[in-house]
C-alpha cells in the first residue's frame, strides 16, 4: 500500500505529526512500529535496505537484527544481505544449514570481511538465524549473503576463490572440460599475495591488473563465461537451474573483479573514484541476483552504510580530494524501481564514536528533541515537506573518532523512504577499538 502524502507547512510539523517512537527493550511497541513502517511500503518491495549512520554503532547492529527478526516473522522475508564479502558468506549459509563448522569462531574470520564476523552483534544475528533454520516448523529456511565485492579500502581478493567456485562445479559435471580451464587458469592465477598486495592501492605500478598474465586471465574469464551460457540447457540439466544460476552469477563477479584489479593498475586522476563506483555497480550486481534467487521464497533485506544505500550520488571527502559516485542504492533504484525500498539511519550522540550534541535546526537536531530513545520517519521521498526550509538546512558536526559518520543533509529526505533516528549509541562490542 501507498502513504498518503500531506502537505506541511514546516518541517518542525512534519516531524511532530509523523515520527513514530520506538525503544528496542519495548518488543511490542518496536514491532508496531515495524508494521506500520511496512505497511506504508509498496506491496511490490521485493528489497528493503536498512543504512547505517557510521560503522561501529552497537545500537544500529541491535536495531538491525531486532527488524530483521520481526521481518522475517511477520513479513514474509526469507534472506538477509550485509556490507561483506559475497563470496566468504557461503561459508557462514554452510553453517546456519548445520553443516561444516560447529562452532560460531570457526566462522567469524574466514565468513566475513572487513573483520565483521567479530562484532557480538553479527554474531548474535547468525546464531539466531541458525536456531530457526534449526525448526523443522520452518519450511522455508532463511539465507545470509554477504553482498560487498571481494575488495578492501587497502586492497583486493585474489579472483582464485571465485573462479574455482565455477571451476568446482564445471568439473562436477563435465570432468574433462573442467580440468582443462583449471590447467589454463591456474597457470595464469600465480600467486594470491601478488593480487592482494596492499601497497598496489597507493601505487598502480605494483598491482598485478594489467600484467600480461592478468590480461589473458581476463581472456580466459570470458572464455568460460561463453561456455556457460551456451551449454546452459545441458548444465541446467545436469544439475538444476538455481545452482547454474549460482555458478554463472560467481563467473561475472570474478570478471569485474579482475576488471577492478585491472583498474587499480591503471594510472589516472579519477581512479579511486572509478574503484568506488565498480564496487557499488558491483554490490548492486550481488542484491539484483538475491533478489531473483529469493524470489518464491520470500523477500530480501540488506544492511550496510548509508552511502551505499542511497538513491542519490554520494560524496567522500578524502584530504584535498572530493570523490563522488554512483552507490549501489542509485543503481538498485534504476534496476528494480518500487520493488528497492530504504531506511536511512542517524544518531544524536555517540560519545565512544566522537559524536557530540547536534546543532539546534540540523536534522539530527530536529529529530532528537522528539520523543524517543529512538523514531522512525516517513520521509515522503520531499513530497509535500516545505522546499524552502529543506534548502536551508544546517549539517550538523561530524564524528571527531569515526572518519564513517556521515551526517544527514537536505538530499536524505530524497534518497531515502524512512529515517530511523537513534538518540544514542555505544561503539559496537567485539569491534577493534577506534583510534
Amino acid at each position: 500500500m501507498t502513504h498518503p502524502v500531506l502537505t506541511y507547512t514546516t518541517l518542525d510539523d512534519w516531524i511532530a505529526r509523523e515520527a513514530l517512537p520506538f525503544s528496542l527493550d519495548e518488543p511490542k511497541a518496536f514491532s508496531a512500529a515495524v508494521d506500520q513502517v511496512s505497511a506504508s511500503l509498496s506491496d511490490s518491495v521485493e528489497l528493503l535496505g536498512l543504512g547505517e549512520a557510521l560503522h561501529g554503532g552497537e545500537d544500529l547492529l541491535i536495531l538491525r537484527n531486532r527488524l530483521f527478526q520481526h521481518l522475517v516473522e511477520a513479513h514474509d522475508y526469507s534472506a538477509i544481505a550485509i556490507e561483506s564479502s559475497f563470496p566468504r558468506a557461503h561459508i557462514v549459509n554452510e553453517y546456519m544449514a548445520g553443516h561444516g563448522p560447529a562452532s560460531y569462531e570457526a566462522v567469524q574470520d574466514t565468513g566475513f570481511s572487513h573483520g565483521f564476523g567479530r562484532l557480538d552483534a553479527n554474531r548474535e544475528l547468525v546464531e539466531w538465524m541458525r536456531q530457526y533454520n534449526s525448526d523443522p516448523s520452518h519450511h522455508i529456511k532463511l539465507q545470509f549473503y554477504g553482498f560487498d565485492s571481494p575488495t578492501e579500502m587497502m586492497g583486493s581478493d585474489s579472483p582464485r576463490q571465485v573462479l574455482h567456485f565455477v571451476l568446482d562445479y564445471l568439473t562436477s559435471v563435465d570432468p574433462a572440460s573442467g580440468q582443462e580451464y583449471c590447467q589454463h587458469i591456474d597457470l595464469l592465477l600465480g600467486q594470491d599475495t601478488d593480487w592482494e598486495n596492499p601497497a598496489a592501492m597507493m601505487d598502480p605500478a605494483q598491482s598485478t591488473g594489467l600484467s600480461p598474465a592478468a590480461t589473458a586471465l581476463r581472456i580466459e574469464t570470458e572464455d568460460l563465461i561463453s561456455e556457460l551460457h551456451v551449454r546452459r540447457p545441458e548444465l541446467v540439466a545436469m544439475s538444476d537451474e538455481r545452482r547454474y544460476l549460482e555458478v554463472v552469477h560467481y563467473a561475472r563477479v570474478a570478471r569485474q573483479l579482475l576488471n577492478y584489479h585491472a583498474t587499480v593498475a591503471r594510472v589516472t586522476s579519477d581512479r579511486t573514484a572509478k574503484l568506488l563506483g565498480m564496487r557499488d555497480a558491483l554490490m548492486a550486481d550481488n542484491l539484483v541476483y538475491m533478489v531473483a534467487r529469493e524470489r518464491g521464497r520470500g523477500k530480501v533485506f540488506v544492511f550496510a552504510h548509508n552511502s551505499h544505500l542511497r538513491r542519490g550520488k554520494t560524496e567522500w571527502q578524502l584530504g584535498p580530494d572530493l570523490h563522488t559516485w554512483w552507490p549501489a542504492g542509485a543503481h538498485l533504484h534504476e534496476m528494480l524501481g518500487s520493488r528497492y525500498a530504504v531506511i536511512g539511519s542517524a544518531v544524536g550522540v555517540s560519545e565512544a564514536n566522537g559524536i557530540g550534541q547536534p546543532e539546534p535546526g540540523t536534522l539530527e537536531g530536529r529529530l532528537t528533541v522528539m520523543p524517543g530513545p529512538a523514531r522512525f520517519l516517513l520521509t515522503h521521498r520531499e513530497q509535500g515537506l516545505p522546499n524552502a526550509e529543506i534548502t536551508a538546512l544546517p549539517t550538523r558536526s561530524g564524528s571527531a573518532k569515526n572518519p564513517t559518520y556521515f551526517a544527514l543533509t537536505p538530499q536524505s529526505l530524497t534518497d531515502f523512504d524512512w529515517l530511523a533516528i537513534l538518540d544514542a549509541t555505544t561503539y559496537s562490542r567485539g569491534g577493534p577499538s577506534l583510534p
